[in-house]
């Protein structure tokens, strides 16, 4: 998987574009900036956005190529980002460090999905925000982008399961229309999540 990603980001070009995901800006927008994570991050584009907009981040990805793309882009841009070489099942950080966490087309195998799901609220302050867009099943008959295998695409209630210790601010699954580079063009099926970690959470599972 890692040498796939690699492979993929080695083209020249932002293969998923240099501008941030319309849901992830929009979402920002109403947040004071604090610490935000970004999970398996890529090329960078979101990372790099949101730093421009006075954020702390750090991100993280499996891909060299990948990081070495996000790093340049931050550099044109001309803000700093903190971004990892780690994968989504060991990286690590302080419990309570991020105001946000970010998870932008993130998909994981089901055997993995919801342990790593709840691993990272673990990194999320009390009160702080999850913002997540994934493909669902249904982006299968699309040509617009997301993983071509059923078990890495997900239903609402995997998502509703995953997070049902949060609170949910926005949760809907709906059709979305992408201009995201080249991979991510058209009309797309996507769940998206807008939550909220309980100032007083249960740190056996948050």
């Amino acid at each position: 998987m890692k040498e796939q990603w690699n492979e993929r980001y080695s083209a020249s070009e932002y293969i998923y574009g240099t501008g941030p995901n319309t849901w992830l800006a929009e979402k920002l927008a109403g947040l004071q900036p604090g610490k935000i994570l970004f999970p398996a991050e890529g090329e960078g584009r979101n990372a790099v956005y949101a730093a421009r907009q006075g954020w702390n981040v750090a991100a993280f990805d499996q891909s060299e190529a990948g990081r070495k793309k996000a790093l340049k882009l931050a550099e044109i841009s001309e803000v700093e980002i903190s971004y990892l070489i780690d994968d989504l099942t060991s990286f690590v950080a302080p419990e309570w460090e991020f105001d946000v966490i970010a998870l932008i087309f993130v998909h994981m195998p089901i055997e993995i999905r919801q342990t790593v799901h709840q691993q990272l609220l673990k990194f999320l302050k009390p009160g702080g925000h999850l913002i997540l867009e994934a493909f669902t099943k249904d982006q299968l008959k699309n040509t617009s982008g997301g993983p071509k295998t059923e078990m890495l695409l997900y239903e609402k209630n995997f998502i509703a399961n995953d997070f049902s210790k949060m609170e949910f601010i926005e949760f809907s699954e709906t059709t979305s229309h992408l201009d995201e580079g080249p991979l991510h063009q058209g009309e797309a099926h996507v769940i998206r999540l807008f939550a909220k970690k309980p100032l007083i959470p249960n740190r056996t599972t948050l």
